[in-house]
This record gives structure tokens, sequence and C-alpha cells, in this order.
């Protein structure tokens, strides 16, 4: 496989969360990571480091080169099964609260590029976890910090990037090779990301709420792309507006818009989806959950739906065989910085999974999720997901049932074990705090493990009636 393949292949879906519109104050980023259907992710943690001479990074994608700060933050993150191609480490938290998911794949438009090409050799998707996420202390100091990068060396691709602190959430887009604006999601506000540059209007008189690359206004004016009189609209001026956009990217927005704010009437393919919604009711996690598994249920374009076939396959599902690993990173308010931050993992196909909550503040993740390669292997963790999906798909509506129910009740269990941890974990402090919080994330690894090695095994045995050489004979005979 070539890294130019790898690239061209990822595409994901994002949600975005304000603390004041989540049922429980939590803020919440979420996104599926979406580009082979066999291509394992692990989860690790980074330990806490310090160099007595900077360090280089160079990115095995672009050839990208950074000398980095003596000091590394401790951090989580879930990087491919193989580095040949680079790191991709792609979302987790740091040691000081800041979450972060790069990237959601976009697109700029040919106008823009012509005056600000991409940079080759450049920062992307590969590097941006690595290079920025054990630096930074704040969700807004990772958008500086990855604007800087970008503005000086450049960028390879067109992205949005997500990050969260206890305070705030913040979405950012690179554009073109030095180009980016990013907007702080309101509080009482969501957003959700397919594919597309998705920010509006920029009130540069807000920097509390927007952030940009320096002469971003002088460069789109230079090239008559905006007019000084008029609002500046990012989506407008640098995005596209293509046949394959309302195939494959708006028809997800609207979906999840739909199941966050059924009260606004809309249409999949419209090109007048907002950026920033609101939503009827409070979001719960398993709202966000729902989102990132689904495939337009309840809707005649649901591809294992009954509607009729030219619908089943009009427009690309969130949730679909490329799928990696999912996740939602879980910023909880009123509690200690080591029990706040949960990163929930879903590995392999979302809607044939389950997000397994994984506490930032431990130092170790499970042994099956630091394994895998690119053929099966029944002790990874990803595989074993994977596997299960793979037997759903075999006989879907027989099976199907099954994995609901499994899914249900293993997500109970693992929200009562989540709420024992968190009231055992009060009495502990230091290491002894540390020791907890590994010991709990393997347990959550190890329930779901055991769930659905049996809803496995249930499958095999019944498919075992399934075979085409079957035949109704008397059992007398």
């Amino acid at each position: 496989m070539q890294k130019q393949m790898l690239t061209n292949l990822s595409a994901c879906t994002s949600i975005l969360v304000g603390k004041a519109a989540s049922a429980d104050g939590s803020l919440l980023i979420g996104r599926n990571e979406d580009s082979k259907a066999a291509w394992p992710k692990h989860f690790v943690s980074h330990p806490r480091q310090s160099h007595a001479t900077a360090p280089e990074f160079k990115s095995k994608d672009t050839g990208f080169t950074l000398t980095l700060p003596l000091e590394q933050a401790k951090y989580n993150a879930t990087p491919e099964w193989t580095d040949e191609f680079g790191l991709f480490e792609e979302d987790g938290f740091n040691e000081y609260g800041v979450a972060m998911s790069a990237t959601e794949s976009a697109y700029a438009n040919e106008r823009v590029l012509a005056y600000d090409p991409l940079v080759a050799t450049g920062i992307a998707e590969e590097a941006m976890v690595t290079v920025v996420l054990p630096y930074v202390k704040t969700a807004r100091a990772g958008v500086l910090r990855l604007g800087a990068l970008v503005e000086q060396y450049g960028t390879a691709e067109s992205n949005g990037i997500l990050f969260a602190d206890q305070d705030e959430v913040w979405y950012m887009e690179t554009a073109t090779g030095h180009h980016w604006v990013a907007q702080r999601i309101p509080d009482d506000a969501y957003a959700v990301v397919a594919n597309q540059l998705a920010i509006q209007v920029i009130d540069f008189n807000d920097a509390q709420n927007f952030l940009s690359s320096a002469g971003i206004q002088a460069f789109a004016a230079a090239h008559h792309l905006w007019q000084a009189d008029t609002p500046f609209n990012f989506r407008e001026i640098f995005g596209t507006h293509t046949a394959s956009d309302f195939v494959y990217n708006t028809p997800r927005v609207w979906y999840g818009q739909k199941i966050l704010t059924p009260s606004q009437p809309q249409q999949p393919q419209s090109d007048t989806l907002p950026f920033i919604q609101r939503a009827d009711k409070p979001i719960h996690f398993e709202q966000v959950a729902q989102i990132l598994a689904s495939h337009y249920q309840g809707t005649k374009y649901d591809p294992v739906g009954s509607g009729k076939a030219k619908y089943r396959h009009k427009f690309r599902p969130i949730s679909l065989a490329k799928t990696q690993e999912s996740h939602i990173l879980q910023l909880r308010p009123n509690l200690a910085p080591a029990l706040a931050d949960i990163h929930w993992l879903a590995m392999g196909v979302t809607a044939e999974s389950i997000y397994v909550p994984f506490y930032a503040g431990a130092e170790q993740t499970p042994v099956d999720y630091q394994i895998g390669g690119q053929t099966y292997d029944s002790k990874s963790s990803y595989w074993l997901y994977k596997l299960a999906g793979v037997l759903v798909d075999s006989h879907y509506h027989a099976f199907n049932p099954l994995l609901s129910s499994v899914q249900t009740a293993t997500h109970t269990q693992l929200l009562r074990a989540l709420a024992e941890h968190d009231a055992g974990a009060t009495t502990k402090k230091g290491t002894a705090l540390i020791s907890y919080l590994n010991q709990a994330n393997q347990q959550h690894a190890d329930l779901a493990r055991q769930n659905f090695e049996a809803l496995i095994a249930d499958m095999v045995t019944q498919a075992t009636d399934f075979s085409p050489l079957n035949f109704k004979t008397d059992e007398n005979l």
C-alpha cells in the first residue's frame, strides 16, 4: 500500500457539543475515523518525558520536520498498527485535560488553492496529534500552536481539527497551504461536520470566539474572493459546492441535526444547513454515540432498511465498513482531573461495536488494545469487534437484533461500572489512584470483551443452520 492511497481514502464524521448543551454539563467531541475496512488501530498511553536536547520529529507521510520542545506531557492516542506510513495518532487527552481529535478531511475550492496551494511537505493529519497534543495546556493553545505550524510550514491537506478542555470546545479548519480559521462552539450549541469546510461567518473583532491565520482577510480581498464591506463567510469563500457534496457530505450533517433538532425541517441535500445548531433538548452521551453509529435509520435512505433500492444507497452513511475506530472524548464537570476525562473508544465499525470508557488519568491501556496487525488476530481488541461485525453482516436481519441487545446491555453495565469506579476513586491519591484507574480501564475492556465473545459464540452457533447446503429432512431419517 502506498502512503498517498491511505491519505486519499480518509473521510470522517465529527460532532462537537458545548457544556450547556449537554444534559450533565459535559463537553464532548467525537469522530469516526474512516479509511480502510481492515486497517487496525491501537490505543496507547505515552508517559511524560523530559529531554536534555530537543528531539526532532520527521513525518513518514510528508517529510515534515519539526524540532519539538524539551518537555512532553503524558498523553494517550490511537495510532495505526504500523508506522510504515506514519503515526496517525488521531485522538486523545493529555495530562492537562486537553482533548484533541485530528482530522476531519475537507476540501477547498480551486480559486483559493490557486493562490495559496497546499504544501506537499507541510504538516498533515499523520503528525498533528503527535506534535500538538503533548505540548499544550488549553484547547485554545492547541488551536494557536497548530495554526502557527500551518502558517510557518504549510499544510499538505485541508482538514478540520477538534479541541476541548474543561471550559471550551473549538473547531479549527485548515483550508489552503497557509490559511486557517477556528471557531469556539457556543456553550449552548453543537456542530456536526462531514468532510466539508463548515465554519461560516467569522467575526474578526471577537477574539474570544474566533481565531484565524494572519492576513487571511487581505489574502481574500487581494484575489477578489471577498469584498471588505461584506460578511466574511469562510465556507462560501474557501469551501466547495459540488455535486458530490450533496451525496457524500451534507446528508450526514442533515441526519445528525435531524436527531438532535427534529423541530427544524431540513432536507438532506440542502446547502444552507447551519454549522452551529441548537438541540431541542439537552444532549446525552448516548445521542452523540447514536449519531456516530447511524446509517439513516428510520428513513428511506438506510442501506440496510426496507426502502427502495434507489434510495438505500443514495447517500453515504455516517457509520460504514471503512471505520477504523470511533471515539467520543468526554470532559465531565465537577470531578478531579484524573477522573473527569473519559476516552470512549469503539474499535471497528461504530454501528457494530461498543464504546468502552477509559479514564484518561490512567497510565496504561489494556494489552489487547495495543496489538493487532493487518490480518485477523483473535487476541486483538480491534479484530474482536471487526469479527462481530463481519458475522452480523453475514446474516444481518437475523443477527442485528442480537447485536443490539448486547450493545444495550453492555452499555448499561459499563455505565454502572464507571459510576462505581468514580465512587471508589474518591479515597485514592497519587500512585494508588493511577493504579486504581489502570485496573478500572482493564475491567471495562474485559467486560465488553466478554459480552462480545459471548455474542460471537452465539452467532457462530446459529449460523451453522444458515448454510446454503441445508435441507429440510424428516427427523426420523
